[in-house]
């Protein structure tokens, strides 16, 4: 302590992502893929996303500018292993250049998947950690992740703003989070009019997902000054509109509030990791089935009691 107060650890943070908000902000594909020098792109959305339409619009905003689309689909909620292998076959045959992520975080996790296989080759086994795929010694120079624009759907795991990927392994069923710097997308759409389509438990499940990583990355150990701006911008923008989208699902301003609060949440998860809500969320999905949003909602009321009552303790 200094004077009372907490000693500011020495941290390192670099922003590797160009955020595009704002209603319509799904119109910058295709400039945004030109000036990243897209040929030919994988695009990696949900079949939900085909239903909705946006799917044809993204292909459209990619053929006005000249840019060829391979779509894949084959995924769940989940994406694992087995998944990710096999839109890594699509991609490898079509002779892909980049890679469009479109949808809920399933669509920006398997996206981030399919592009560690595609540049570093061996399974996603390999990158399970962080930094695996830049340290890799095995190639005759550095390998280089093909450049990728991420296009959330729904505002919840902020995906589109980490450089991690969360893959399940399809034989143990466990959770592997993939991270490398390399794995941030170059790009990030955020446009409120594309949540619009989120089904009332959808928004309630993935808002308080978002709401949890606000609260968890605020107080984990590995939290920062710069993590914790971000944290309570995103509580703030979270806190204050997740009853409206659920009672007003058509209010766009709530909505978008909604989309940046989870992406800020998502930036401050970058510098301070989570904690221990999420932690024991996950077997819930991995053992039971439970969809992740509602296992957080199970767990972070009794995890953010049993931290109140540490605290009193100290």
């Amino acid at each position: 302590m200094v004077d009372g107060r907490r000693r500011m650890e020495p941290f390192e943070y670099l922003n590797r992502t160009r955020l595009v908000f704002g209603e319509g902000a799904l119109d910058q594909l295709g400039p945004r893929a030109r000036e990243l020098r897209f040929r030919s792109t994988l695009l990696v959305a949900d079949k939900g996303m085909v239903r909705c339409g946006y799917v044809d619009r993204a292909r459209q905003l990619l053929a006005a500018q000249g840019i060829g689309v391979v779509p894949f689909h084959d995924f769940g909620e989940n994406p694992d292993t087995r998944e990710v292998e096999a839109g890594r076959e699509v991609a490898s045959r079509e002779g892909i250049d980049s890679l469009v992520a479109l949808g809920g975080g399933s669509s920006l996790d398997c996206a981030k998947g399919i592009n560690f296989l595609l540049t570093g080759g061996g399974t996603m086994r390999d990158y399970w950690g962080h930094g695996k795929l830049s340290a890799r010694t095995d190639h005759p120079t550095p390998p280089r992740m093909f450049p990728m624009i991420g296009i959330p759907t729904t505002a919840g795991t902020g995906s589109e703003a980490q450089q991690y990927a969360l893959i399940s392994d399809a034989e143990t069923h466990a959770k592997m989070a993939c991270g490398d710097e390399q794995a941030a997308f170059r790009v990030a759409l955020l446009d409120p009019c594309l949540t619009l389509t989120m089904p009332r438990e959808l928004t309630a499940t993935t808002g308080y997902d978002a709401i949890s990583h606000a609260v968890e990355s605020y107080v984990t150990r590995r939290r920062t000054p710069l993590s914790q701006l971000y944290s309570l911008e995103a509580w703030r923008l979270l806190e204050g509109n997740y009853e409206r989208v659920l009672t007003e699902p058509s209010d766009l301003a709530a909505r978008g509030a909604m989309l940046l609060g989870s992406y800020l949440a998502g930036m401050a998860i970058e510098a301070s990791m989570l904690g221990a809500a999420h932690s024991c969320a996950n077997p819930l999905t991995r053992r039971h089935g439970v969809a992740h949003g509602q296992a957080i909602a199970l767990m972070l009321p009794s995890v953010v009691s049993w931290d109140g009552q540490v605290v009193d303790d100290l």
